[in-house]
Order: C-alpha cells, then structure tokens, then sequence
C-alpha cells in the first residue's frame, strides 16, 4: 500500500515513426509514446541521500541530495538533471529510496535511457517544485537540456519530447520547438527487437557531423539555401560543389524532410489510409538503409520478413547500427507479422499501443 509520502511518476518508451537523424539538424519529426514503461517508485529516507535501485540490471547507486556534480562524468544523467533543475529553482532537500524498474529494452532504439530521464526530472520536480509553471513541455526542456546540451550529446530533441508529452506528436526540433499533437488513432503498431545493441554515440556522431558539413557546404556558396523549404531539385543543383562523401547526405536530410511533411498530411486526415502510411514508412526506411546505410543484415532480414508477411510498412527505429524495427500491418494480420519477424532471428516481437 502507498503511503501518504511516497512518489510514484512513470515515463513511456517511445518510436520515431518519422524524421530518423532529422532532429539534430533542427527539422521535424513524428513519433509517439508507446505502451512500455520505466517506473520510478519513491520512499522518503532519513538519510539525506538519494539511493537508487534498479533491481532489473542488478545495480544501485547513492549520493548526497547535496551534491554539486561539477564534474560531470559522461552517461551521467541522473548528475546532469540534478545541475538543471536547480536552475529552474528545484532544490532536493530530503533524500528518497527510489526503485526504478521497467518493460523497455535496452539499448534497442526505443529510448529508454530518455525515458528514465523523463522519469527522474519529473520525480525531481513534482517532489521538490520549481520556479516555473510545471508543464509536460518544461519536463521535456529540462530531460533534453540534461540528457544532450550538459554532456555536448550529438542527439536532438525529439526523444524527450515524444516521451514526455507523450501520444503522436510532429516536433519542429529547431529553435521555435512547435509541437503538434496529431490526435489520430493509429493502430496495428508492431516492434521486433533485433537483440543487436545499437551504436547510438558513434554511430550518430558521425552521421551528423556530415549532414551539417554538406548543408554548411551549400550555405556557404548560396546563403539563400534553406533546409526547411528545399526541394529534391535542390539536390541536383548543388550536387557540384559537394564531396562524393558529402552527397549522400545532404540528399538524405532532403529526401526524410520531404518524406515527413508528407507523413504529417497522412496522419492528420480523417480516416487513415494505413497503405499510405505503410509506403510512406518504407520509403523512409529505403533512405536509411541504402543512404545513410544504419541498417545490418539482420534488421534487414526482419524487415524483409514483415513486408513478406504483409505488413503495410517497416522501418528501423533509433540510431541505427543495430536496435529494433517498427512495422505496421493490419489488426488481421499482426500476428502472422509478429511471427514472421521472430522467425527471421528477432529476440523478441510484439504489439504496441500509442499512449498519452
């Protein structure tokens, strides 16, 4: 049974149904919440520490409510937060025995490492205050402030902000931080974890240091260029003055943008076209995998086993280099699409329901 001080706060995995490797360079995505949790249950100690236990990797760790954490070990997020909600006037002033348990994979794409940050800053806040308004959009500020600007992390926005606000939502990832909630019903959502950890700090390091050379390439020769209105003629136009190395992916930040806005109108009309949106996913995924190639040989097996088994569409989730796939077929046909993906080498596969 509760007690009357206890805390309890919970945060969602989530999918990036469209705009992979799109946030970092301040265009939109669209994803959403899934039903797979990470749970922080809180008791309050006399200790004057926070003792964390996460039961499910066999770990734990404490340190003092007051601790500075000026130096800022790399990974360290439940450091970070501490240093950015202080900033926003939360200051921990009574230690708590917390165990975090939880149904998202690991290092399989679907965040959870955000969702615990998620957790942990909205622990922080509903426990301790704050000088601001307390808003899913500022729990999302400060998780993505925590977990990406205190560590100079190469990702964007879009993990903290699928999580926290939670549903379908079209992010614009650049300064205006714009947020749509697409209020659709989408159904017959599908993940299958690959079982390969995926290379998220390497992996996408690389991809945006290049992605940002080609656009500050074409800027540079024509100031006029802007990425949010270009077009795939564009691609063409300025393909002279990029390396070899640089083309593919200044076509990629084109072609996923373009593919995107797309997206959004499919999403938003008023009985879904599940074909549309399954081509859609698909011609996503093509540009992962043969442009950006973040794909292996057996994501592609899974994928080619769910559009075998009838999928409307599939694609990787996450950074790539490993993690999971998402497909989306037909309440008739999920789990013959399920099974098809377990049968091509998937550690596991299941449905997953959008949640708020």
């Amino acid at each position: 049974m509760k007690t009357i001080s206890e805390v309890s706060v919970e945060a969602p995995g989530r999918i990036c149904l469209f705009g992979d490797h799109q946030d970092y360079l301040g265009l939109p995505i669209i994803a959403c919440a899934i039903n797979r949790f990470v749970k922080f249950s809180a008791i309050p100690n006399e200790l004057e520490i926070f003792n964390l236990i996460m039961p499910d990797i066999n770990s734990s760790r404490s340190f003092s409510i007051y601790e500075s954490f000026e130096n800022l070990m790399s990974g360290d997020h439940f450091a970070s937060a501490i240093r950015v909600v202080r900033r926003y006037g939360c200051i921990p002033n009574k230690g708590y025995s917390i165990t975090i348990t939880g149904k998202i994979p690991i290092n399989a794409g679907l965040s959870s490492s955000s969702a615990i940050v998620v957790a942990w800053v909205r622990f922080l806040v509903i426990t301790f205050g704050c000088s601001s308004v307390v808003t899913d959009e500022l729990i999302a500020e400060i998780a993505y402030q925590s977990e990406v600007i205190e560590h100079n992390a190469p990702g964007g926005k879009m993990d903290q902000y699928s999580i926290a606000l939670g549903g379908i939502i079209y992010l614009q990832t650049n300064h205006t931080n714009n947020i749509t909630k697409i209020n659709s019903f989408l159904k017959g959502l599908i993940v299958g974890e690959s079982g390969i950890p995926k290379n998220t700090m390497g992996l996408l390091g690389d991809l945006k240091r290049k992605a940002l050379t080609s656009i500050k390439t074409v800027q540079a020769y024509d100031s006029n260029f802007n990425l949010h209105s270009a077009m795939l003629e564009d691609i063409d136009n300025y393909s002279d003055i990029l390396s070899e190395e640089l083309q593919p992916f200044f076509y990629a930040s084109i072609k996923n943008h373009i593919i995107t806005q797309e997206a959004l109108i499919a999403l938003n009309e008023g009985i879904l076209n599940y074909k549309r949106i399954g081509a859609l996913m698909n011609e996503h995924h093509s540009v992962l995998k043969n442009i950006l190639k973040i794909t292996t040989p057996k994501i592609d097996k899974m994928i080619d086993a769910a559009l075998n088994a009838g999928a409307y569409g599939a694609k990787i989730v996450g950074s790539g280099g490993g993690g999971s796939i998402c497909a989306i077929a037909s309440e008739e046909n999920k789990q013959r699409v399920i099974d098809s993906i377990l049968t091509a080498g998937a550690k596991d596969a299941y449905a997953v329901l959008v949640t708020s």
